[in-house]
């Protein structure tokens, strides 16, 4: 592994008690790279960023984040080490406001409070609507808006590395596209990215390079428009 990678995950197992989902699962995330993983409900994506985050533990293998072993660090240290996970379903505090759920971002990173006035102004360019909405409580936001801020508060942690999950869950063709287009954004100012997404095909445009999971191992890695092009892929995920 070399000391430039922004995110490793080197054979990885993990799982939920005696459910083993994960069984060999190796990612690698470059500096300023765009990553997808696809693959069917079941395939482990999900456990597999929770296992990033410190969320769910691994049985065997290893995760390096920024050249750092973080396979058992709690995911307050995750944090602190730079990474930004948007999880799946957003899990924003209802009962806070907009701006409350935003600032609760930068809380873990002396770093991201430092600079949390000038994060907060380049989460309210990316999405305007949360000015607007600052106020506001989030319970009370529609699904779109609600996602927006799922991203923003990971934002405000100025995370080297963001993992993404299923962001466009719900929500409908024209909110899928400004958040992604969100997602663009960040990572063409040098954040390193990993999206799972059941938007195949989005995710893909997108991406530098792209993963396949099923039954929690990687079965097929190229870029993001080879895989476009693959026609096993074509016809599992994309019905054509």
């Amino acid at each position: 592994m070399t000391q430039g990678q922004a995110l490793t995950i080197e054979h990885l197992a993990a799982g939920y008690g005696k459910v083993q989902v994960l069984w060999d699962v190796s990612v690698r995330v470059e500096p300023g790279e765009f990553v997808a993983m696809i693959g069917a409900n079941g395939a482990g994506k999900t456990t597999t960023l929770r296992a990033v985050s410190g969320v769910v533990k691994p049985t065997a293998g290893s995760i390096r984040l920024g050249g750092v072993d973080i396979t058992r660090a709690e995911p307050s240290q995750v944090v602190k080490r730079g990474l930004g996970h948007v999880p799946e379903g957003r899990e924003l505090f209802p009962l806070m406001t907009v701006l409350e759920n935003l600032e609760l971002g930068a809380a873990m990173r002396p770093e991201a409070l430092a600079a949390q006035r000038q994060t907060l102004a380049q989460v309210y360019s990316l999405f305007p609507r949360l000015q607007e909405r600052a106020g506001q409580l989030a319970g009370t936001l529609s699904g779109g808006e609600q996602q927006m801020v799922a991203v923003g508060r990971a934002l405000m942690g100025r995370p080297s590395v963001l993992v993404v999950d299923e962001p466009s869950l719900g929500l409908s063709p024209l909110m899928t596209q400004t958040v992604f287009e969100a997602l663009k954004a960040v990572n063409a100012e040098g954040v390193s990215v990993l999206l799972v997404e059941q938007n195949v095909g989005l995710s893909l445009k997108l991406a530098h390079r792209a993963y396949v999971l099923e039954n929690g191992q990687v079965i097929k890695e190229g870029s993001g428009q080879d895989l476009l092009n693959d026609p096993a892929v074509r016809e599992a995920y994309l019905a054509l």
